[in-house]
């Protein structure tokens, strides 16, 4: 049983164990793998594991011994499945093993758009506090308390609920979104409600909801519109979920105070990305999900996901 990783940087860059897999088969672990070096790297693999490169019909043509295909990931948007279920591939996915990581993450975006901790460390460290006029109130940037504030949430899966878990320590009000749940009460508190009601009354709005076609640009101009000029905007989801040209027109006339992403739709974003020149949007590059406790999870969902499959008892497979 031959087990081909394709790019094992992504999980594992070297802080980390492949040992649950070398005990199911013949691992072959790849740090990169360039586009065109797919097809003859998993020509005679009987398993191909993959964070995010895009498997279809071109790179899994010629692989006749393949039967499963694990995404080391939740996503799984770059599988075709049409044509592995063709063939009676199985693709599995590994769900849940970055919740506590990725609302972790969210709120230290919120922190940040509300404390500012970054800005006022680099201000001090560039000698501006010594220099200042009013030592004893050196506010750069005005602050901002989350006790009594709302927190709008769309997507309220295992990720959103915790994050909302957390909201609430903190003494914020809770509002969700889901298209078939509106008017429905949360049960640990709060509420669903449509689009427009959550975006126009929340203080805070954090996405939190899977990239599909219904999703795909689900915070656009209308919905931009809707906001408050005090709005923070946060995305640790999908980056396809925000129209970015929208967002750009919104942060630059001010309309809302801040965005802060996790997530672009395209990644790494252009050197020339609009989004880079705004000083009310802070990005990081797509870390949520890695802190090395999450990356361990996942890697052992993995090799649990492996050993399901060969048992006869699949487990997360995905269609």
């Amino acid at each position: 049983m031959k087990i081909v990783i394709l790019d094992g940087y992504t999980a594992n860059p070297g802080d980390l164990s492949w040992k649950c897999l070398e005990e199911l088969g013949e691992l072959e672990v790849y740090d990169r793998t360039l586009p065109q070096q797919i097809p003859e790297r998993i020509r005679d693999a009987h398993m191909v594991l993959t964070n995010d490169y895009s498997l279809s019909k071109r790179e899994l043509a010629g692989a006749g011994n393949l039967e499963y295909i694990g995404v080391l990931a939740t996503g799984y948007n770059g599988i075709d499945l049409a044509y592995t279920s063709s063939r009676d591939i199985c693709v599995t996915n590994v769900p849940s093993y970055s919740t506590h990581s990725v609302a972790q993450h969210t709120f230290a975006l919120i922190l940040e758009a509300t404390n500012h901790a970054g800005e006022f460390s680099r201000r001090v460290h560039s000698g501006q506090w010594v220099a200042s006029e009013d030592p004893t109130f050196y506010i750069s940037s005005p602050l901002s308390e989350l006790h009594d504030k709302t927190l709008g949430i769309i997507g309220y899966g295992s990720i959103g609920s915790r994050v909302a878990r957390i909201a609430r320590a903190f003494g914020m009000h809770i509002k969700a979104h889901h298209p078939r749940r509106t008017g429905r009460t949360l049960e640990d508190g709060g509420e669903y409600v449509s689009l427009q009601s959550l975006c126009s009354s929340s203080d805070i709005i954090s996405l939190h909801a899977p990239l599909n076609a219904s999703s795909t640009g689900i915070i656009g101009k209308e919905e931009l519109k809707a906001m408050r000029a005090h709005t923070i905007l946060i995305n640790t989801s999908r980056g396809a979920l925000i129209d970015e040209q929208a967002l750009h027109d919104a942060l630059s006339e001010n309309s809302i105070a801040c965005a802060c992403l996790d997530v672009l739709a395209e990644e790494p974003m252009r050197k020339d990305h609009p989004l880079l020149a705004m000083h009310n949007c802070i990005i990081t590059p797509h870390v949520a999900w890695a802190p090395v406790e999450a990356r361990r999870r996942l890697i052992q969902i993995a090799c649990d996901n492996i050993r399901n499959y060969l048992n006869g008892t699949p487990v997360n497979v995905v269609t």
